[in-house]
């Protein structure tokens, strides 16, 4: 068995970059995207070459001769022509790219957003803040900024590049012997700067996270740095990391600088033959000859910005329940993939409207930790086949530790806004807490601090409850709901919920075993594995169950404590 890593550390891919990475990426800008900014890229160059061509015959009448006079407005007709349609298919090209890009980019925030939302809490144990902020801060960034402009201008190199050959060489095929090796030479550079520039963004990007992380820890742990007068330290931390990745770019510039030296190897090969052109057909053999070796230089820069900056995604490129019966098959669990087991083969049925007291059991129903093995259904419905939003949306969990945000009392109770005030009230006072709200200056409008610091334990408790009483669900979790709460607040929280969820399907994970004498079932664990299940009454009848020593360890009275629970 491997050892367990507390932090996983950042991995980060070696090598060119995978096509299956292009065809994601490609596959969200959409078949018809591509064709459009194709068809567009070949008008835009279409018109453009045809310009320099038509130009070049223009240029090619005899000076004097009668034809240069009586086709002038010709010549200038067809050239303006060629000019609006580069300017309109060049707005086409910019706008389709743009869109089609941003489109593409979106999809893919969402699902990197999606499958984070779904990860489970063991990923976020062992993923730094810093590293998922980098995702949606930089790479998210280069995906929405960069990228559509790398695509734009390389493929405007790209058809550039070969129909600058196909001119030249259909007027001078010679040129074939110098544009050759030229092209080899730029090809050969451009794998070997590519190579490097692709894996400095790898670092680069790898490097940033560590940043966030470092900053986010800091800002959390202020006071405590502060009270250790360790800030210097932390100050020095962070000179660190920032040195470590300004030292990846630093490297990167120097490299770009070594590609100018091409060009003037290039163009002196270019233009050492002008004679074997005619006198006509020089100019335009020799601009485009001067223009091919900064179309290379381009398009080599255009290749390694596009390979750099996709790295970006590589970086990011996973009416129910009715009843409420829960059922668990041979279900197995483990918090980390190389810990041990926790919930060993456990198999139970509970129907709906029954309430049973569980043990460890709501980080698997609500799938904080994905299934080992087996699986739990509710309604017949195998829970991890269901979205996870939609999945937690029909459940319901008062936890031990109430969870309160910044922000109003009503928010708290309902974050969506989707019930009315009266039904807020309604749940508020079913929840005890009415009159307590009615006094406030704000009402439902109270101003709720960080975690509800400025409520007590017991008010904080009441509110999960009103929530739950909002959400009316049909499965609710008590997770140890009223281990950290007085006997009255215990009291009331126990009597609302016998009172207003007599249908509900209750899993209460116990603290105190009095509260849970008057349900229907009880199961008990040890070592992960079903130990006991079945009615209080027939565990407690057995002397030699672990239920009956439980109960006798607590110095519980059995029959009276249950008749008084079921009585309240």
């Amino acid at each position: 068995m491997e050892k367990a890593v507390l932090i996983k550390k950042e991995t980060m891919e070696t090598g060119r970059v995978s096509w299956s990475v292009y065809k994601y990426y490609i596959k969200h800008i959409g078949l018809v995207g591509v064709l459009i900014i194709l068809f567009s890229q070949t008008l835009y160059q279409g018109f453009g070459f045809g310009s320099s061509l038509w130009l070049d015959a223009w240029s090619a009448e005899e000076y004097g001769s009668a034809n240069i006079d009586s086709n002038r407005n010709l010549y200038l007709g067809v050239y303006a022509a060629f000019g609006v349609g580069q300017a309109l298919t060049v707005f086409v090209l910019s706008l389709s790219v743009v869109m089609f890009t941003l489109k593409a980019s979106r999809v893919i925030h969402n699902e990197t957003y999606d499958r984070i939302m779904k990860a489970p809490v063991s990923f976020f144990d062992a993923t730094p803040q810093g590293r998922i902020l980098n995702r949606f801060s930089k790479d998210i960034s280069v995906c929405d900024n960069l990228l559509g402009s790398n695509i734009r201008q390389w493929l405007s190199c790209l058809f550039s590049f070969f129909g600058i050959i196909i001119i030249i060489v259909s007027v001078l095929p010679l040129f074939l012997l110098f544009g050759l090796p030229t092209s080899i030479i730029f090809i050969v550079v451009q794998n070997i700067y590519v190579a490097s520039s692709r894996q400095l963004k790898r670092l680069e990007s790898v490097t940033r996270s560590p940043i966030y992380s470092h900053f986010s820890e800091s800002l959390s742990g202020l006071s405590s740095i502060r009270a250790y007068g360790v800030q210097n330290k932390f100050i020095l931390e962070s000179y660190n990391k920032l040195s470590q990745h300004h030292g990846k770019q630093m490297v990167g510039h120097e490299i770009r600088d070594h590609r100018e030296y091409m060009r003037f190897g290039a163009a002196i090969l270019i233009m050492s033959n002008p004679e074997l052109v005619g006198p006509g057909k020089v100019g335009l053999v020799i601009s485009y000859a001067l223009v091919l070796t900064q179309n290379l230089n381009w398009l080599v820069r255009q290749t390694s910005a596009i390979e750099t900056n996709i790295v970006a995604v590589e970086r990011l490129k996973d009416n129910w329940p009715s009843k409420g019966k829960v059922e668990f098959n041979n279900y197995s669990l483990r918090y980390k993939p190389d810990s041990d087991l926790v919930l060993r083969g456990i198999s139970f049925s509970v129907e709906g409207g029954e309430r049973v007291g569980i043990s460890s059991l709501s980080v698997a129903l609500f799938r904080i930790v994905e299934a080992a093995g087996g699986n739990i259904s509710i309604d017949g419905q195998d829970i991890s086949k269901i979205g996870l939003h939609d999945l937690r949306e029909s459940l319901t969990i008062i936890p031990q530790d109430p969870v309160l945000f910044s922000g109003s009392l009503r928010s708290n109770l309902d974050p969506g806004d989707i019930f009315s005030d009266d039904e807020v009230w309604r749940a508020l006072e079913c929840a005890h807490l009415k009159d307590f709200v009615s006094e406030l200056q704000q009402g439902l409008h109270h101003d709720i601090s960080e975690g509800g610091l400025n409520l007590s334990a017991g008010q904080r408790q009441l509110m999960c409850l009103a929530r739950a009483l909002l959400r009316s669900c049909k499965v609710l979790v008590l997770d140890e709901a009223t281990a950290a709460v007085d006997w009255e607040t215990d009291e009331m929280i126990q009597e609302t919920i016998r009172k207003y969820f007599p249908s509900c399907t209750i899993l209460t994970i116990a603290h105190r075993l009095k509260t849970i004498l008057d349900y229907d079932k009880i199961l008990v664990l040890d070592k992960g594995s079903v130990v006991e299940f079945g009615s209080p009454q027939g565990l407690y009848a057995k002397e030699d169950s672990v239920f009956h020593s439980m109960i006798a360890a607590a110095g519980i009275n059995f029959n009276s404590d249950r008749d008084k629970e079921s009585t309240d």
